[in-house]
C-alpha cells in the first residue's frame, strides 16, 4: 500500500469538470510512485480550483497554465515537503525531476492536441 499517482489524458468531449471526467477507459500518460512531494503540488492545485474533499482518488484537471506553474516551482526546488502515513519518504532527486519535466511534456502535447489531463492519485 501507498502513494500511487496517475496522469490521464481524456478527450475533450468526455470533460466533465475540473474534477471529473466521464471517459471510462481514459489513456495513461505518466505514472508516479510515493513521489509526495509532487502529491502535495497537486493537492494545492485541488484546493484552489475549489476542491474540498480529502484529496484521494479524486482526479484534478491540468491546463497548460498549471504546467507552467509546475515547471516554475520545480526549476526553483519550490514543491511544497509533503508527509503522509501512506506516502514514503523518498526526497526528490535528479531521475524524479527529470521525470516530472517528462511529464510536463507530454502533457502540454495532449493538450495542445484538443484533450485534457487530469492527476490522479490513490493511497
Amino acid at each position: 500500500m501507498g502513494l500511487d499517482m496517475y496522469a490521464w489524458r481524456v478527450k475533450s468531449d468526455n470533460i466533465v469538470n475540473d474534477f471529473e471526467f466521464k471517459q471510462e477507459e481514459p489513456v495513461q500518460l505518466f505514472y508516479w510512485r510515493k513521489h509526495h512531494d509532487l502529491h502535495g503540488w497537486m493537492k494545492n492545485l485541488y484546493e484552489s480550483k475549489g476542491g474540498d474533499h480529502e484529496f484521494n482518488c479524486i482526479p484534478v484537471r491540468l491546463t497548460l497554465e498549471d504546467l507552467a506553474s509546475l515547471e516554475q516551482d520545480l526549476m526553483a526546488n519550490k514543491l511544497p515537503t509533503t508527509i503522509g502515513f501512506f506516502f514514503g519518504d523518498n526526497p526528490p532527486d535528479d531521475e524524479s525531476f527529470k521525470e516530472d519535466i517528462e511529464f510536463i511534456s507530454l502533457a502540454r502535447v495532449a493538450i495542445e492536441a484538443g484533450d485534457a489531463v487530469y492527476y490522479d492519485s490513490w493511497w
